[in-house]
């Protein structure tokens, strides 16, 4: 996973990809991400709206950034940064999808 699948260079820095980093990437592409969907959900309602897909995008984006700081970098900090975000987004997931069988249960 640390062998080297491309390289090359990004405004005179030597930029080295793994698949560990394509790993991180795509996870901070998801976090990132999550406020676009937010932003298109909001548009669409002209209210706040925190769509269900924007938990998805937060939970499975900080898996991906936990696997990459726990096996890709060996980083601690990377870790206890996402490690509160992903039982966050997990917690407000669990409430969102138990929504609507409180709803019709009373």
């Amino acid at each position: 996973m640390n062998d080297i699948l491309l390289k090359f260079l990004l405004f005179g820095h030597e930029v080295t990809v793994t698949a560990w980093k394509l790993i991180g990437y795509l996870g901070v592409l998801l976090f990132a991400g999550r406020w676009v969907v937010q932003l298109w959900a909001s548009r669409v309602a002209r209210r706040p709206v925190l769509p269900r897909a924007f938990w998805y995008m937060s939970i499975t984006g900080s898996l991906l950034l936990l696997a990459y700081f726990t096996f890709g970098k060996n980083d601690s900090v990377g870790v206890l940064s996402n490690l509160f975000p992903t039982f966050t987004a997990g917690y407000n997931l669990w409430l969102e999808l138990r929504a609507p069988r409180l709803r019709a249960a009373g």
